[in-house]
């Protein structure tokens, strides 16, 4: 990774956690209360997640010029992916190898973040024009 890609990807890894944080903290609450198992949590605070990143990761790390009907159905496409990768990431932690729900959140998170980073530099809010 060149310097300006390292720049940018540690900025992602900044933005994101404000959103990582949201996640736990719903995974958590959710967890705590038995409202859910960790695995439908942690999709839930992965949603919840999303929109924070979004807002955060167009005007501050991509520092984006398209526009949000052209970057957003995309980001959010990218963090679908990113959700449905946390659930099986998860399932997979938590279900087969019974590790607890926070180390398991905590290795998925690692994963989902390589996934969602890559993809979406290079498609989410890669600049398509000002004419879009």
């Amino acid at each position: 990774m060149r310097g300006g890609a390292l720049a940018r990807f540690v900025a992602y890894a900044c933005v994101g956690a404000a959103g990582t944080a949201v996640q736990y903290v719903v995974l958590a609450a959710l967890v705590a209360t038995h409202t859910l198992d960790a695995v439908a949590a942690s999709c839930i605070g992965a949603a919840a997640g999303a929109v924070i990143n979004y807002a955060l990761n167009h005007r501050f790390t991509f520092r984006s010029d398209n526009a949000h009907r052209v970057a957003a159905p995309r980001f959010f496409i990218v963090a679908a992916a990113g959700i449905a990768l946390t659930s099986v990431l998860m399932a997979v932690f938590t279900r087969t190898f019974g590790i607890p729900w926070l180390p398991a959140q905590c290795m998925t998170t690692a994963c989902v973040l390589a996934l969602t980073y890559t993809i979406n530099s290079a498609w989410a809010f890669r600049s398509v024009g000002r004419d879009v």
